[in-house]
């Protein structure tokens, strides 16, 4: 998965030639998994034309301020779309373009749209040779990278006039590429490796039935997507889940009772930063199981069980650097619990969440919890949904082992 998936790109057309590359970057942003909206400079479309665009980004091309042609003449309002932007990208960067850029000349929408950008802005000049050499060129994009925006290179190669030298855009796959790259290295956990445990587990009775619990694993799969998004490795281990997770940075490994849970996560412990226990582990199983399906009869049945081992636990006494977090699912005394968990474990953080709160707990798209750090600091956090819980925990941890 492209780290640009789900990204809300704004692409941005000038009038050179080089516009005829951008239906195919539309095409590989939306491939990446982005949503991309296309503003035309009015000349740009003699160059490409926005039923092109449209086709391809999937989304209403604008090009002036309303459009004379209908009869509400609606308003492309450049403020909306500078905020509805994660990425604005600028290609072709006209030497015309670039100047008024560089000094705030706002005659048409795509630059009154890059004036009202919050978002980080690429652009990727094109122009003839001595253009692109020309100081007054030169001090444009000097200017604009003062300004923090991020100047994708020209290349060199056989340019429109039929000269050869530098000057050409750089191709679509090269600006996607750059743009990739350019995300992943300022991502707060690039070269962090990240274990997750997340699910129930299954204690085995006999070949058909077992001891469990009510863990969907929402919970662990979305921190996972999270970890990953913000440049993680990460080794996702998951116990019995209907969840799915597609991502290039996870790797998934399931297991099914908390003895594989247990040796799989010893596994891979010493090669990670950072490990975030969510998991809902039996405490107990059975002693004995049955080889063959028990049959029932009319007598009390009685299932011998014996404790399974402590993953967190075990963890946390043979940790060195790892930065280790544990969850606490309480009923009662939460804090009071939570808090011991912490300390008996050897934790730097707990997250809890109480039974006793409304949408929070097992099978719920939301979560209510507290995080505690290793010195008992309590943060309390409202009712969201688990993909915005997740967001909350990680920032937490970025927080904490940047400290």
């Amino acid at each position: 998965m492209s780290v640009l998936s789900g990204k809300k790109i704004l692409l941005g057309i000038t009038a050179g030639i080089a516009a005829y590359k951008t239906a195919n970057l539309a095409r590989l942003f939306i491939k990446s998994g982005a949503e991309v909206k296309v503003v035309m400079t009015p000349a740009s479309k003699d160059f490409v034309t926005p039923l092109t665009l449209s086709t391809l980004s999937k989304n209403p091309v604008s090009s002036t301020f309303y459009d004379k042609e209908k009869e509400n003449k609606l308003w492309n309002s450049h403020v909306e779309l500078g905020l509805w932007a994660d990425i604005m990208l600028i290609a072709p960067a006209t030497a015309n373009t670039l100047s008024k850029m560089a000094n705030g000349v706002c005659d048409n929408l795509l630059l009154a749209t890059y004036l009202s950008a919050k978002c980080p802005v690429y652009f990727a000049p094109a122009m003839d040779l001595d253009m692109y050499k020309h100081p007054s060129t030169k001090k444009s994009i000097e200017k604009l990278q003062s300004f923090n925006n991020l100047l994708i290179p020209a290349i060199s190669g056989e340019l429109a006039s039929g000269l050869v030298g530098e000057g050409r855009m750089a191709e679509p796959q090269n600006i996607i590429s750059f743009i990739e790259n350019d995300i992943l290295s300022k991502l707060p956990l690039r070269g962090k490796k990240v274990l997750i445990t997340a699910g129930p587990t299954y204690e085995a009775i006999d070949p058909v039935r077992f001891i469990g619990n009510h863990s969907s694993g929402k919970m662990g799969f979305s921190i996972a997507k999270k970890a990953a998004n913000l440049g993680a490795e990460v080794i996702l281990i998951s116990g019995p889940s209907h969840q799915q997770i597609q991502h290039s940075s996870v790797k998934r490994i399931d297991v099914k009772s908390a003895e594989e849970m247990y040796n799989s996560t010893h596994q891979y412990f010493n090669k990670v930063d950072i490990a975030i226990l969510t998991a809902a582990v039996a405490d107990y199983k059975p002693k004995n199981i049955a080889n063959q399906k028990i049959k029932k009869k009319d007598a009390t049945l009685h299932i011998e069980l014996t404790p399974t081992k402590d993953i967190l636990a075990s963890l946390g006494n043979i940790k060195k650097k790892q930065f280790l977090v544990g969850f606490a699912l309480e009923t009662n005394n939460e804090l009071e619990n939570a808090k011991g968990k912490l300390q008996r474990k050897n934790l730097d953080m707990i997250v809890l969440n109480s039974l006793q709160d409304k949408g929070a707990g097992f099978a719920t798209d939301t979560n209510k919890i507290t995080i505690i750090d290793k010195d008992l600091t309590e943060n309390n956090f409202k009712l969201k949904s688990k993909i915005e819980v997740a967001k909350d925990i990680m920032n937490y941890i970025v927080k904490k082992i940047d400290a």
